[in-house]
């Protein structure tokens, strides 16, 4: 019979599976190797890979048989966070791994990318073929005068082309950095005028839900406003020719030179991402080559158990780290699936339609799409072949527990259900899948390999069985070697150790059961996450307000229950101003032009005033809470206020709201 404690998992791996996935073979090759424990499964290899943390990352790293140039001195001179100094002198490529598979005679001519548009038409580029076009456009970037440590940015949509610039930036030893077309110019110059790029890739326009979005004068107003570019290359996604001093994609890309891979220091910058910018610029989040490359093949190869046999499809843009993510598929030697547009063209299920196409066999993909589709009744196992899906996987926001079940009864009901959560900030999952171990109703299934994952409260004890904040408690490799622009590390420091000096703090609100699985309560900060894509409210913000009707707004991001998530924007106007049809619609005209559409309001609500600490910052985690239903006098301190009156407000609306939606 089974305890009220420990429900019956949704879904059990047979020993057939537990057998042949990569992370039992890496268990029993480690236990002979480096003495990691040979019983005791999953629990126990994780265990041994917090307490034995060097031991483990040279572990994955003869596991994969990662290739330095220079040997290191040892795997982690500095465990210090932040700071960490991991595999000192030794010297590598991410590149030269990536397009490693290319080398063997047996897979030079299969898939190394699958593009596919909303066509659903299927383009595959070849391993030998996306190597010429690295070793290509590397020389190119070369005899532009590129160097190791300039920047590359890229204004370009889920394409091959993009993978292309982006490995060959990283043979260079240059620093990639990208962003969506979606994106409107001034979210864009806020992300790549930090890092001062000295190329620029970019389309002339994308297609979106079977419309063309020409992004001339976008892409015009980024040159002008970059002056450090030395190029810009042009690819016609659109069919138009380059502009005016624009190089055109297929001249640099039509040579056939011998890939060349700078070999750079472990810690060698790789790529930049960029957090949300809730409170003023998008923080330019650095990681390196060498963090990268050990990161995301223990996070691909064991915990997605990816390898050669498999098809990896993940719904994301070039501005998420999802993207970044997909990309190093190419390392496991996986085919890689680029979609390129809409994920619910020409209807909800158009994913299933891809993965079928594509013959998928990790489809990942957001917890919100997998709620749109049980609301809109499709039924994927039904309607399509899915018989190559091994795992489904969903980040962006927690997977309800109907999301759970709907998956289970609507796509397969021997399913692999990976709920994973992480960040833009180590690019990778801090608690996921992991393919030996049951899934249950609502649950991540473990904390990551070398993960040292665990639930803390105010006071940093640690909580099992509660909720509490994400911590961190050792290094990962991936974590930033630093933010750009953050001469001293004092905006790094802030943004995570300030809580709990020397321990990663997240900013999600997490519970750790007594089966060691995860629970994520969604943010504890107010960051704002539409379809996986972050932004920040000040990006919203910096909008909004320069409209002559606004006196000040105030945004807030909720998930709600039953999946979904509600976005409204408050806002306070002046004096004689109307909130009326036609400013509703210059407002959402406004975010949908100069942000991006997936970040236009649910909802537009007038109020009597935005309230403020008392330093002058809006208050929106509080206002957050108040909408989620928490009591004023425990969502905020009302000594921190400079309007509690004002508070007030948003805590009768959460009442409002149980009682029936609020209109637009």
């Amino acid at each position: 019979m089974t305890s009220a404690a420990s429900p019956a998992p949704l879904w059990q791996p047979d020993p057939d599976r537990i057998a042949a996935a990569r992370i039992t073979r890496f268990q029993s090759w480690a236990a002979e190797r480096y003495g990691a424990p040979a019983q005791g499964g999953y629990a126990a290899l994780h265990r041994w890979s917090v307490d034995e943390l060097e031991t483990f990352w040279r572990a994955v790293a003869d596991w994969f048989d990662v290739r330095l140039s220079a040997p290191y001195e040892r795997v982690l001179a500095d465990p210090a966070m932040p700071g960490a100094q991991w595999f000192p002198g030794a010297t590598l490529n991410y590149a030269e791994h990536a397009l490693r598979t290319a080398e063997d005679p047996a897979r030079t001519h299969d898939a190394a990318l699958l593009h596919v548009d909303e066509t659903h038409e299927t383009t595959p580029i070849s391993w030998s073929e996306l190597r010429r076009q690295v070793g290509a456009l590397a020389a190119e970037l070369r005899a532009l005068g590129v160097r190791p440590g300039d920047r590359v940015s890229g204004y370009l949509p889920n394409i091959p082309q993009a993978v292309t610039a982006l490995l060959a930036t990283a043979a260079v030893g240059a620093v990639w950095t990208s962003c969506a077309p979606d994106f409107g110019a001034r979210s864009v110059l806020d992300r790549f005028q930090q890092v001062e790029p000295v190329i620029l890739f970019t389309v002339d326009g994308y297609r979106y839900g079977g419309k063309e979005h020409d992004r001339t004068e976008t892409v015009a107003e980024l040159r002008s406003e970059l002056p450090t570019l030395r190029a810009v290359i042009h690819i016609p996604l659109l069919g138009t020719e380059a502009p005016a001093g624009a190089l055109d994609w297929s001249a640099v890309t039509s040579g056939d030179t011998e890939p060349v891979f700078e070999q750079v220091p472990f810690d060698h910058p790789l790529w930049v991402l960029y957090s949300s910018g809730t409170t003023g610029l998008p923080k330019a989040i650095v990681q390196s080559q060498g963090g990268i490359l050990l990161e995301h093949f223990k996070q691909l190869g064991l915990h997605c158990d990816l390898g050669p046999e498999d098809r990896f499809f993940w719904y994301t843009s070039t501005g998420w780290m999802m993207w970044n993510f997909l990309v190093s598929g190419l390392l496991t030697g996986t085919t890689v699936v680029l979609y390129d547009g809409s994920p619910g063209y020409p209807d909800t299920g158009a994913q299933w339609r891809i993965a079928e196409r594509t013959e998928a066999t990790l489809f990942g993909t957001s917890a919100a799409y997998v709620m749109a589709c049980r609301k809109a009744e499709v039924h994927p196992g039904r309607d399509h072949d899915l018989s190559r899906i091994k795992c489904v996987a969903t980040t962006g926001s927690p997977l309800p527990p109907d999301g759970f079940r709907w998956l289970h009864d609507e796509v397969a009901e021997d399913l692999w259900i990976a709920s994973v959560s992480g960040g833009t900030d180590v690019c990778s999952c801090f608690a996921g899948a992991v393919p030996t171990l049951p899934v249950h109703i609502g649950e991540l299934q473990a904390a990551c390999l070398g993960t040292d994952l665990q639930s803390w409260d105010p006071q940093g004890k640690p909580l099992i069985g509660e909720v509490g904040e994400l911590v961190v408690t050792n290094p990962m490799p991936s974590m930033p070697i630093r933010f750009w622009n953050d001469p001293d590390g004092s905006r790094y420091r802030d943004s995570y150790f300030e809580m709990f000096p020397g321990v990663w703090r997240h900013g999600d609100w997490i519970t750790i059961t007594d089966r060691g699985s995860v629970i994520i309560h969604g943010r504890s900060d107010s960051t704002l996450n539409r379809q996986g894509v972050r932004m920040g409210s000040a990006d919203i913000y910096e909008a909004v307000e320069r409209l002559p009707e606004i006196k000040e707004s105030l945004v807030i991001g909720l998930e709600e229950p039953d999946g979904g998530y509600w976005m409204p924007l408050f806002v306070h106007l002046v004096d004689g101003a109307s909130l009326d049809d036609g400013l509703r619609a210059r407002i959402k005209q406004t975010i949908r032009e100069e942000l991006s559409p997936r970040h236009v309001p649910d909802d537009i609500i007038e109020v009597p005033g935005v309230p403020h600490t008392l330093t002058g910052k809006r208050i929106e985690v509080p206002v957050k809470r108040l909408l989620q239903g928490t009591a004023l006098a425990k969502a905020v301190n009302p000594g921190s206020v400079d309007n509690l009156e004002l508070l007030r407000f948003y805590e009768e609306l959460a009442r409002t709201r149980k009682a029936g939606p609020t209109g637009d």
